[in-house]
């Protein structure tokens, strides 16, 4: 099986089930800043989960996209992957846990063939927020999995969400495939030996976490599902006999890339998997996400999209790759996913431009700062030291961005060694401070449906339509990101706006809200929307049915809210400031102040 042909069984299974396709949402969470990127394929649903009425109905299925880089160090082995596709079905306080695992037992073994003696789940084992799932217990059991097959686990491995600083979460059920590899005492699903491999998660969120840490009940609990394309297909490929072992990277999404760099390499993969991972892994990853509007930075999504081309780089230079070499694999990317993804195809240049200009500056990095590097070390030695010292290599790392592994290899050349354990320590207390600010930073926002992010986000829309009634109709978002206390909305605009465009915008919208518009919601058929004059810039993540918001007569969007009633609730619009993200994207901060009645 492939995975165009995994995809459609499992979207055909569940629309069977009176479930409705949802199209993929953008990779850059529109409106959620408590994450960088769509990590889970309940990101955009979160309104809904938490209690909005879906224009599709009560039950879902969909295929998203998803980038994590939690686990980006482990990139290498046989089964991490920072960009993956999640099958999901959803339930919208609709079925429960007894629907939800029985659909997914017959489908995985049913339409998918796998032996139910190959199966292993977990069960959440309770604690003080949550109780012992012995309900789920219980449907495994009358399904047929067999006692000693059955686990039970805490917290850490049985609970999900929520997917960023606060909203719907709850205790989950997993289900494992037996690969058959040897057993030891001890080894359960979960355990990092590989004999276990997760295929499906049936998340049952039964609770909301808030800003400030409370768990609360929600009054109608869904149902999250999880299935990743690429971890399924290996599993099948194992029970198959022909899995190489369970390697990912392997299966048909990836396996085009890998062929990709074998030729522009002239190495074989199987004699230097671990670089071939991490290239071909980061570079889908970052070519997906600049399809979906990122750009490489040094700032949030950016910086990570950079970070992976630049991790990429080092990858194939030890498989001696000297020349450019991303955009290459960045064309491959485009064939595999452009069928599957509309948007992947519009992107095409955008995402090879892109990939080619962030490798040649690292390259330029490379030639231009180590030498600069190289007689820093040569101080350092004449100075006697016989030892770089983990601090003054994370300084070198943050100061000129070449990898630990290029400093080590200038410092054994002048003689010197690098505390490598000490630089990984400085590593670590970087990254933790990082979340930590980030944590401040996103603090809340709409993903709470805060009065105050609502409102912010209301006042989102306002800003897009004057910003084209400004500047004309070549305005189109291109992403936001909105917390209680400001917005932050990207737009098309290839120039800084000059001091009487920003004011001019920022009169038409405080002249909106004093208007005291009203707000209004009518679901249509996506044409009808965008016939009526609706904004739809997002247009491969919309499905058949979809919400418009309408601000008087002032601004007409395709959105899924929430929205505030009428406008006057705003208070006064201010813009903070302008600046650069991208070629031709420009960002305006703004806020609200003395908002509310």
């Amino acid at each position: 099986m492939n995975a165009n042909e995994l995809r459609e069984a499992y979207l055909s299974y569940f629309e069977e089930l009176g479930h409705r396709r949802l199209p993929s949402a953008s990779l850059l969470p529109e409106n959620d800043p408590t994450v960088l990127f769509t990590t889970a394929g309940m990101h955009p649903l979160v309104p809904f989960l938490l209690g909005e009425a879906h224009p599709l109905g009560r039950r879902l299925t969909d295929v998203q996209k998803c980038l994590r880089t939690n686990d980006i160090e482990e990139v290498g082995d046989a089964s991490h992957l920072t960009f993956f596709e999640m099958l999901g079905n959803w339930s919208l306080g609709d079925y429960f846990k007894e629907e939800s695992l029985a659909w997914s037992y017959t489908f995985l073994v049913k339409v998918l063939g796998v032996p139910p003696g190959r199966l292993g789940v977990t069960v959440f084992a309770g604690d003080e927020t949550a109780a012992r799932d012995d309900a789920s217990a219980g449907v495994w059991r009358r399904l047929g999995i067999p006692e000693e097959r059955i686990f039970f686990l805490p917290r850490a491995d049985n609970w999900w969400g929520p997917a960023g600083h606060s909203g719907p979460c709850g205790p989950d059920s997993e289900i494992f495939v037996d690969t058959g590899a040897p057993d030891h005492p001890g080894c359960r699903p979960g355990c990092a030996c590989g004999r276990w491999l997760e295929v499906w998660n049936n998340v049952f969120m039964a609770y909301e976490k808030t800003a400030s840490g409370d768990y609360l009940r929600l009054a109608h609990p869904n149902v999250d599902t999880g299935m990743g394309v690429e971890r399924m297909l290996t599993a099948l490929a194992v029970l198959e006999g022909g899995g190489a072992g369970g390697d990912v990277f392997q299966v048909d999404t990836l396996r085009p890339l890998v062929e990709r760099l074998e030729r522009l390499s002239g190495r074989a993969y199987a004699r230097a998997t671990r670089p071939f991972r991490v290239a071909v892994d980061h570079l889908r990853a970052a070519a997906m996400a600049i399809g979906d509007g990122a750009a490489p930075s040094n700032l949030e999504a950016g910086y990570v999209v950079r970070r992976l081309i630049r991790r990429a780089v080092d990858a194939g230079r030890e498989l001696g790759l000297q020349e450019p070499f991303c955009s290459r694999l960045g064309e491959q990317v485009v064939e595999v996913f452009a069928p599957v993804y509309p948007g992947v195809a519009g992107a095409r240049e955008r995402i090879i431009t892109l990939l080619d200009e962030e490798e040649q500056r690292y390259r330029r990095i490379l030639t231009e700062d180590a030498p600069r590097v190289k007689k820093v070390i040569r101080t350092l030695r004449d100075s006697g030291a016989s030892l770089i010292s983990g601090e003054q290599a994370f300084d070198l790392y943050e100061t000129y961005g070449l990898p630990l592994s290029l400093t080590a290899a200038l410092a054994e050349e002048e003689g010197l060694r690098v505390d490598e354990e000490g630089f990984e320590r400085c590593y670590a207390a970087h990254q933790a401070l990082s979340r930590q600010s980030a944590e401040k930073k996103f603090k809340g926002g709409l993903a709470d449906h805060s009065e105050a992010s609502t409102r912010m986000h209301t006042a989102s829309h306002l800003l897009q339509a004057a910003l084209r009634q400004v500047l004309g109709p070549a305005v189109h978002q291109m992403g936001s990101n909105i917390t209680p206390e400001r917005l932050r909305f990207d737009f098309s605009w290839p120039e800084r706006l000059s001091e009487a465009q920003l004011q001019e915008v920022e009169e038409r919208v405080n002249a909106a809200i004093q208007a005291d518009l009203p707000v209004t919601m009518a679901i249509m058929p996506l044409e009808q929307a965008v016939a009526s004059g609706a904004l739809a810039f997002f247009g491969e993540k919309y499905g058949e049915q979809v919400k418009v918001y309408s601000i008087g007569q002032f601004s007409r969007e395709v959105c899924g809210g929430p929205h505030v009633d009428h406008t006057s609730v705003l208070g006064r619009f201010k813009i903070i400031k302008q600046e650069a993200v991208g070629k031709g994207v420009r960002r305006i901060r703004a806020m609200l102040e003395d908002g509310g009645d």
